[in-house]
């Protein structure tokens, strides 16, 4: 059920605060709803066209930039997803996706390369401590 409310003010008491029969009027158009209209309702519909998503991966670029950044790919591969972002926004989803896709495989690599060189920082200097004991 739809309750709208309606207020009417006449012409005369518009520079007057309204009485209680208004107010008792209002209250009764608020809980018995607006006057019942024999006619169908109109609808309207709004075809949303659906556009392919394309990753830009800017988050896992910043994160590669900012905490694993081996040979700067983490800053190259963020360079990629801001231009895969732009190309998005302008409507060229092809080159939105090339530029996701380079930034995704230079991501993969500084990640790969990020965690073999956290491997070795740890493991390296706990083997030349075992050697040296």
């Amino acid at each position: 059920m739809n309750h709208t409310v309606q207020t009417v003010f006449s012409p005369v008491n518009s520079g007057q605060p309204p009485n209680y029969e208004m107010l008792k009027e209002e209250q009764e158009v608020a809980v018995l709803g607006a006057p019942h209209n024999p006619a169908p309702p109109m609808s309207t519909v709004i075809h949303i066209r659906s556009e392919t998503s394309v990753p830009d991966h800017v988050v896992w670029s910043l994160f590669n930039t900012l905490f694993m950044n081996p040979c700067c790919l983490g800053f190259i591969a963020f360079a990629y997803s801001v231009k895969s972002r732009d190309r998005k926004m302008v409507g060229d989803l092809t080159g939105a996706q090339a530029y996701a896709s380079t930034a995704k495989c230079l991501n993969i690599w500084a990640l790969i390369l990020g965690i073999l060189m956290t491997i070795l920082l740890i493991v390296i200097p706990v083997l030349i401590y075992q050697a040296h004991r």
